[in-house]
């Protein structure tokens, strides 16, 4: 089971449960509405996700922004005024939006995990060369 679920089962409220879980997405981070549904103990309900934070009100201290599609885009059309927020705020956490697109697999929740120890993501070294030796 993924780390948030334990936390997330606290309420028998499905929506407080997802609210919670998308609380929890650590700054710099992002996750998918399907990974928020499964953190959240509602395995197959990433359109509720989206529901919930349709209906969340724009004050309410939440990192709607933290939160993709599966394909890490935006929800959002491109060019709009609430994907151009979403891209400002991940960038000022330190978070690479090229395209309308986070690369989940360096900036997913949990899983950089040099990123969750040690701050915002470095770049990552090339593969070493072999060195041929004469014959």
């Amino acid at each position: 089971m993924l780390p948030c679920a334990a936390m997330s089962r606290q309420s028998d409220d499905p929506i407080a449960r997802i609210r919670a879980t998308i609380a929890a997405i650590p700054r710099g981070s992002v996750a998918s509405y399907g990974e928020i549904a499964e953190r959240a103990g509602l395995p197959g309900r990433a359109r509720m996700v989206g529901r919930v934070l349709g209906d969340t009100p724009a004050d309410a201290p939440l990192p709607w922004h933290r939160v993709l599609r599966a394909s890490g885009e935006f929800a959002f059309p491109r060019g709009s005024k609430p994907a151009r927020e979403q891209q400002r705020r991940l960038q000022a956490e330190g978070v690479e939006v090229t395209n309308g697109r986070v690369s989940i697999g360096r900036f997913g929740w949990g899983r950089n995990l040099d990123a969750e120890l040690w701050g915002a993501p470095g770049p990552i070294p090339p593969p070493a060369r072999k060195r041929r030796t004469p014959a």
